[in-house]
């Protein structure tokens, strides 16, 4: 078993499918378990709120069923969008969810991009971004055993003096990786970024002394890929993505598909090295899938494309 986050690391967004709750959850278990068989390091989960398609309100407990279900691969909240909760609950449960499985827990920060978000929380979005910058560096001293007094006294946060938990911030700005650097933590960056972008964000991040991983995200398919499902996700996008932010998105580079699992690791790999990335985390989430194509991709992807792109990527992750 790997370290969360670790450098060379490929780990897997694990997404809800718009099931009846209770199958919400048992899917993404069994997705997490097909997953860990096929060999991916770790899985990630993430944050809307409201029943916003394809997400769920709590990205540490559903992270939390994914490890339960299954019994080396890590889990990481990432991101959870900070600015929503007291950064000193988050710390407690981070490290208590640290507690309970050693080892395997690591967790990625954001800002936030959804007003309702906010609203449903009844704070104001414009102060979003305050918020997260005050927050920030207090959850993650408190989840490297720096707390202060009473924080302090919590027995899972004194752990964390011994084992600190492994941290990422989502980045799509050079201002962000460089908060990122100084804070001493790794970068996770947009999925439809372009690679020039990408490149231009982990060149500042190296620069400001940025020195754990920087995680490129793509969407991938193994075979014929599901084309009007990527163009009905990409819409969906546009509805309610800011213009600042799809200004650095690419046209035609959203998903990486390819026939063999060769090519497919190959064009991963080079994206990730044009990138500046040394780390990935691949998506098979599209609009309108059956959760059977996805566990068919799983274990397609581990059979034909991880062993290869592991290669390319260095053998970090596996620990």
């Amino acid at each position: 078993m790997g370290r969360p986050l670790a450098a060379g690391s490929v780990s897997l967004r694990v997404y809800p499918h718009p099931l009846a709750a209770p199958h919400v959850v048992r899917e993404m278990q069994e997705q997490a378990r097909i997953a860990e068989a096929a060999g991916f390091d770790g899985v990630m989960t993430s944050e809307h709120h409201g029943g916003f398609p394809g997400y769920l309100p709590n990205p540490l407990l559903a992270a939390g069923w994914l490890l339960e279900a299954t019994e080396r691969l890590w889990a990481a909240p990432c991101p959870l969008l900070l600015p929503l909760r007291h950064w000193s609950h988050v710390a407690e449960d981070l490290a208590w969810t640290a507690a309970r499985f050693p080892g395997r827990v690591g967790a990625g920060f954001a800002c936030g991009g959804l007003a309702r978000d906010f609203e449903l929380a009844e704070l104001p979005f414009e102060e979003h971004l305050d918020r997260f910058k005050e927050a920030l560096p207090r959850v993650v001293r408190a989840v490297r055993g720096g707390a202060d007094a009473p924080l302090a006294e919590d027995a899972a946060l004194q752990a964390c003096r011994q084992a600190p938990l492994p941290l990422s911030s989502a980045a799509q700005s050079p201002a962000a990786v460089r908060r990122a650097a100084k804070l001493g933590l790794g970068v996770l960056y947009d999925s439809l970024q372009t690679v020039e972008r990408t490149r231009q964000l982990s060149a500042a991040y190296v620069e400001a002394g940025g020195e754990e991983t920087r995680i490129a995200i793509r969407r991938v398919w193994l075979g014929e890929a599901p084309r009007s499902h990527e163009r009905e996700q990409m819409d969906f996008y546009r509805g309610y993505a800011r213009r600042e932010t799809q200004k650095h998105w690419g046209a035609g580079e959203e998903l990486i598909a390819a026939v063999t699992g060769a090519e497919l690791a190959e064009r991963l790999a080079e994206f990730c090295h044009a990138g500046g990335c040394n780390g990935l985390n691949l998506r098979l989430h599209l609009t309108g899938l059956e959760p059977q194509q996805i566990r068919d991709q799983l274990e397609a992807l581990g059979e034909d494309v991880l062993p290869a792109l592991r290669r390319e990527l260095g053998s970090e992750g596996r620990g």
